[in-house]
């Protein structure tokens, strides 16, 4: 399984910070000495310019409201860069799955080959509801299947027989796009309900979890590769942390220490609340972590919930609430722990993430590549 790791940083387009608030989904939330940075594209420039010049395969850029519309900044920051690869979020609900094949094949076209998409189905309702998207969970899943399936149709269909497709969400007629010379992207997915899992295992190309403990999800890995191959298809995995990569074990675990120095209990709590409120099953699981923890622990090592493996980004952050800690050995250690049980993908975060993709790139991902487990950096990988 060597020289088989991707790995792909994140592109803070909701801002960035020092602190554990501030640059996610929370950005108006500064309660860090050093403030807030705001989602330029100079600043944007110089986080994808460093991930190119270190280590990583592309770059994930999220979608919602409360962030810059991925589409548009990275098709900016096609212009600051010439290899790095743009993994693209968006929403399939809410536009039209032949304007997004257009959409791919000219950003393809454009960057020569550089763009990934993030299918995001959405598991949070209000959400949803602020774009005029009112359908329930299973539908809105429902309704990606057959939107990755017209995206699939249209893109594949010869000249001579365009496209048609009806489907409960769907009446697609004669439609074709045509993706050469590149194809269409990859096509990452997450979702952790059965209705996800139906829709990962029959269109996803990569499928993203959120980062638990290593052995919890090997038996998932080989229960969904199963259920892909049962339809016909293969299956890549991949895993969504943040990083906190030093010199020593010490210094990293200090770094961690800091970060929650500057959250308040009732910073924690009203988080909890807002997550809870959440509808999607990978969410739940994330928030499991902290169901038995009141209050701040006294120190970073108390949310140590696997050697390495820290969960405290899941105190006031949601999505991907764990972190690779460690020095550059271990943190590189760990990412082939990952790999060895069936992860290919690696996307990864810290904070700021100017600085953090400078530390892990010149340290952890410097190793990885060393004992030639990256693959290589191209467009095409």
């Amino acid at each position: 399984m060597s020289g088989n790791i991707h790995l792909h940083w994140y592109l803070p387009t909701n801002g960035d910070s020092r602190g554990l608030t501030g640059s996610g989904n929370d950005s108006h939330v500064v309660e860090v000495s050093g403030g807030f940075r705001a989602p330029t594209l100079s600043y944007l420039g110089e986080v994808a310019r460093a991930a190119e010049q270190q280590h990583f395969h592309a770059v994930l850029t999220p979608t919602g409201t409360w962030c810059e519309d991925a589409w548009i900044t990275t098709a900016a920051l096609a212009r600051e860069t010439s290899r790095l690869k743009f993994l693209v979020a968006f929403r399939p609900g809410l536009i039209s799955p032949t304007l997004v094949a257009h959409q791919a094949a000219t950003f393809q076209r454009m960057t020569g080959g550089r763009l990934l998409l993030n299918v995001v189905t959405g598991g949070d309702r209000f959400e949803q509801a602020r774009f005029g998207d009112h359908l329930d969970h299973d539908a809105r899943y429902e309704r990606t299947e057959e939107f990755l399936s017209v995206v699939r149709g249209v893109t594949s269909a010869p000249a001579e027989r365009p496209f048609s497709f009806t489907g409960k969400h769907y009446d697609i007629r004669e439609a074709r796009i045509d993706p050469a010379p590149y194809g269409l992207p990859q096509i990452f997915f997450g979702g952790a309900s059965p209705a996800a899992l139906d829709v990962a295992t029959a269109q996803a190309d990569v499928y993203l979890v959120w980062g638990r403990p290593p052995e919890l999800e090997a038996e998932n890995i080989a229960q969904l590769k199963a259920r892909a191959a049962a339809k016909g298809r293969s299956l890549r995995f991949g895993v969504r942390l943040h990083v906190i990569s030093r010199d020593t074990e010490d210094e990293a675990w200090a770094v961690a220490d800091k970060l929650l120095t500057w959250l308040s209990p009732d910073r924690v709590r009203k988080a909890r609340d807002l997550l809870a409120k959440s509808e999607s099953v990978a969410q739940s699981q994330m928030s499991a972590l902290h169901t038995h923890r009141e209050g701040l622990p006294a120190s970073a090592r108390e949310l140590e919930i696997y050697p390495g493996l820290w969960s405290g980004y899941g105190l006031v952050r949601g999505g991907a609430g764990t972190a690779l800690v460690g020095s550059h050995a271990q943190v590189a250690d760990l990412i082939e722990a990952y790999h060895d049980v069936g992860f290919d993908h690696f996307i990864l975060s810290g904070q700021p993430h100017l600085e953090e993709a400078w530390h892990f790139g010149e340290g952890a991902a410097a190793l990885l590549k060393a004992r030639g487990r990256l693959a290589p950096l191209t467009p095409q990988s």
